[in-house]
């Protein structure tokens, strides 16, 4: 499988995506961030991923986001 950043491939993501803290992440930005995510991933699709990018680094202000993908970053180290 083609990885998208050094030591982490799209099994890593789906593995994280499959946790406590990946379901809970993706369950919130679903329910709050859903016209965000929606942007973002129609600015991807028209090939300006990165002002996707800059789209999805406004989830970040969260401290509730902030504290699951930290869960996340730990849970991949783990």
């Amino acid at each position: 499988m083609k990885k998208n950043s050094p030591g982490f491939s799209m099994e890593d993501a789906y593995r994280l995506a499959q946790t406590d803290a990946g379901k809970q992440l993706i369950a919130l930005l679903q329910s709050q961030n859903s016209d965000t995510i929606q942007q973002a991933m129609s600015q991807a699709n028209a090939g300006d991923t990165v002002q996707a990018q800059q789209t999805l680094s406004q989830l970040l202000h969260s401290p509730q986001i902030q504290a699951l993908v930290e869960q996340l970053r730990r849970d991949s180290h783990g």
